[in-house]
């Protein structure tokens, strides 16, 4: 209504006649990178004047191409507490309809049906493939969509030499399940602003994909972990004991440690000479990070003097022989709630490299030391028996395959195991680990592994900055979630 200039400042609420609104919808950041969900309603006596804005505003989205207008969503109706379709239509569904994102959504049914079906949909009409579920769920869509593309580009998976084809529509991650990965890539984990911040917000993070294969066959990709020995234990041993619930990977760490296996074999490695950096520097990958920046130019150039389906040449491999406990290679920090800063702070998503970590054959005491410093602030490669390299590509091969034009001795060890020379009384016949690759056990010992940078896209904007409490922070927030 009209007022004159005397009651202009009086702070009362004037009505107004014929009332014509609109609402937005934005996030906003609040402490510790908590993103949080708001509105704002604008009100105006003018209907004409109200319906500009409104047609302005829907123009001013229309314009920004890099936000997803369709989307297939896959959900895993089974993993972590069963509560994945429950998430999607409470908190996720409406999200995007306020969005104006159509979706069509998936229900899996059994393993594999998500990738399985990757191949068989017109992918090339969705801006992105979203997976409700955990670890595995991302495991799934990964293949599918990766295998995909390669299929349809005529290159040859089984090629451990094959330079693949970037996958251009984006990965969206709703955590539902297991959250190993996604804690590692994002520290704001309260679920509607983590939507909108990713979806909304133009997200977009490369990521890199190692490829695993043995004998010229292709068996897996990762993001993540792959680790022979003192991990791949654990992941054998806890798969018999699912009954026990998330317990299981404590009881069979403890197990694992006492038993203290170590394994001889062989590594071949070729050094990521094209990378800024070591894996013992201080700072780690950010949001805006510039050495994955770089590495992105250094991708660009090369598939612009090369093209795409280039192979790479032959470069100096290096060899390392001897006993290990542990055999690790992370393409990430791979933090968690029990080690805040992961198993390599200084591991970038997106710089065509991975960390591996060789800790040697020691004593029990300083393995615990070892582990130990996942928990803590020191420096967790400042041991004489670990030994940390960033690389392009390596290769593993166990003793036992080494050995493999077998006398008689060989065969015994394989049939009976073998008597472990550190623990007489202890009868092992595990002669070789099982590979970790993202929580998933590789039967192969012998690998070869291939880092291909950026292979992947997802709907996110990177690591957060570390907040003052971070370990406490990210143990509340997890718990937040579901």
């Amino acid at each position: 209504t009209e007022f004159n200039k005397k009651q202009r400042n009086i702070g009362r609420w004037q009505k107004m006649a014929k009332l014509h609104a609109f609402t937005v919808y934005y996030v906003k950041k609040a402490r510790n990178h908590r993103w949080r969900c708001s509105n704002v309603t604008f009100w105006c006596v003018d209907e004409h004047l109200c319906n500009q804005w409104i047609q302005a505003l829907k123009e001013l989205l229309e314009m920004q191409k890099s936000r997803p207008k369709q989307l297939l969503v896959y959900i895993n109706p089974y993993g972590g507490k069963r509560q994945g379709k429950r998430i999607y239509e409470q908190k996720v569904a409406p999200l995007f309809s306020l969005a104006s994102i159509s979706t069509d959504v998936v229900i899996t049914e059994h393993a594999n049906h998500a990738k399985d079906n990757l191949f068989e949909v017109n992918i090339y009409k969705y801006d992105g493939v979203v997976c409700v579920g955990g670890d595995g769920m991302f495991s799934e869509v990964m293949h599918g969509l990766i295998g995909r593309m390669q299929k349809d580009s005529g290159i040859d998976q089984n090629n451990p030499k094959a330079s693949l084809v970037q996958c251009n529509i984006r990965i969206g991650i709703i955590p539902a399940g297991k959250k190993g990965l996604t804690f590692s890539l994002i520290y704001s984990f309260i679920l509607e602003l983590f939507l909108i911040h990713n979806f909304l917000d133009l997200g977009l993070s490369p990521l890199d994909v190692s490829s695993v294969h043995h004998n010229n066959t292709f068996l897996k990709y990762s993001v993540s972990l792959l680790g022979y020995g003192f991990y791949g234990d654990i992941l054998k041993d806890s798969e018999k004991k699912r009954w026990m619930g998330p317990m299981r990977y404590d009881y069979s760490g403890f197990k694992t440690f006492l038993s203290h296996h170590y394994y001889e074999g062989t590594i071949a490695y070729q050094p990521a000479k094209h990378t800024h950096g070591s894996p013992r520097d201080k700072e780690s990958c950010r949001t805006g990070c510039c050495i994955c920046k770089e590495s992105e130019k250094q991708l660009a150039e090369q598939q612009k003097e090369c093209g795409l389906n280039h192979e790479e040449g032959e470069e100096e491999w290096k060899f390392i022989k001897g006993k290990f406990l542990a055999i690790n290679a992370v393409s990430m920090s791979c933090a968690c709630p029990r080690s805040p800063k992961g198993l390599s702070p200084a591991a970038h998503l997106a710089d065509g490299s991975a960390d591996l970590i060789l800790v040697r054959k020691c004593s029990r005491f300083d393995f615990l030391r070892y582990l130990l410093r996942h928990t803590n602030q020191d420096d967790q490669f400042d041991f004489p028996f670990v030994d940390v390299y960033r690389v392009k590509s390596f290769q593993f091969t166990s003793k036992l395959s080494e050995d493999n034009e077998s006398n008689v001795m060989d065969i015994g060890k394989k049939r009976f195991g073998q008597f472990c020379r550190d623990h007489p009384a202890c009868c092992c016949n595990i002669v070789n680990s099982t590979w970790n690759c993202d929580g998933e056990t590789l039967d192969s010992s012998a690998i070869e592994v291939r880092v291909h940078c950026q292979l992947m896209k997802l709907f996110a904007r990177g690591i957060e900055e570390k907040c003052k409490d971070e370990a406490a922070y990210s143990q509340s927030s997890i718990e937040q979630l579901l």
